[in-house]
């Protein structure tokens, strides 16, 4: 059995990583003033934060049409006899459905849609994970088994500047978002059954950032290899000392370097920090 890999752009994905892993891209778009475009594709998370700065209207964004993953599916169709896609969380985007329908849709291959119920560079280890057992001859079924595997070790916490982007994208509650208003607190946030919630409320960002790795610590004591990721909002300098300080402080963690593009930035803001851990696999 052939098995093929799909997710979604906001894995963000390197060029590199998708060429050498054989990895299928469907796009999300963002839509702003000046017309829609598609991450990864049309428009550069650079070329994003530049146009958000200088706009008056905030962004959409847009989950993919369904007929984008038919039309995927269908080809890929013609050399593999069956697909993980990988998306992410349903709980705040409707990409994963949109999957889901379309393998519905298409006769000719098997499709197995997997809900991340995270989002970036984390659901980008997921992507990775399933597409080296592809290459490595695993079906569908045994890869499937082992993300649901892996999500029980996976977690990632997330640092906004500003709650406004969240309330305001439909991403997090009133009541949420009014708590990181107040005192100038720096809520860490986190997704708990497939959506974003505040973890914990921490009055500063460098506190927030030693909460975080407090919490790397006892995954790091839970299991005994671990694969991390640093996720930056155009804070890429603050985000890359950050991480540079963490691979002295943990040694035996497998760090990588991520950031957030324009869908997932147009929720969370300018300034975000993130950090994502998974278990390395051997």
């Amino acid at each position: 059995m052939k098995t093929a890999v799909v997710t979604d752009s906001t894995a963000y994905l390197t060029q590199e990583e998708r060429a050498h892993y054989n990895i299928h891209i469907v796009p999300l778009s963002v839509n702003l003033e000046d017309g829609t475009y598609e991450e990864e594709i049309t428009i550069t998370a650079p070329e994003f934060y530049e146009k958000v700065r200088h706009a008056k209207q905030f962004p959409k964004t847009t989950q993919p049409p369904i007929g984008k993953f038919v039309e995927l599916f269908e080809k890929l169709a013609k050399d593999y006899d069956e697909v993980v896609t990988i998306h992410l969380s349903s709980g705040i985007s409707g990409t994963y459905q949109g999957a889901v329908q379309a393998g519905d849709m298409v006769d000719d291959i098997e499709v197995y849609a997997f809900d991340s119920e995270i989002a970036c560079a984390p659901q980008g280890m997921f992507v990775i994970e399933a597409a080296k057992m592809a290459q490595q001859g695993a079906s569908a079924k045994e890869i499937m088994a082992k993300l649901e595997a892996l999500k029980v070790t996976m977690n990632a916490y997330f640092i906004v500047d500003d709650l406004a982007h969240l309330q305001r994208g439909g991403r997090l509650s009133a009541a949420a978002a009014l708590i990181g208003g107040l005192l100038q607190v720096k809520p860490v946030l986190h997704f708990v059954d497939k959506k974003i919630v505040p973890f914990e409320k921490i009055r500063t960002r460098k506190k927030a950032l030693r909460r975080v790795e407090e919490l790397l610590k006892g995954a790091t004591e839970q299991y005994d290899q671990l694969q991390a990721v640093i996720i930056h909002g155009n804070c890429e300098a603050e985000g890359r000392a950050w991480m540079e300080q963490l691979q002295k402080d943990f040694p035996t963690v497998d760090f990588k370097f991520s950031y957030f593009g324009p869908v997932i930035a147009t929720h969370l803001g300018e300034g975000a920090l993130a950090m994502g851990w998974m278990k390395k696999e051997d």
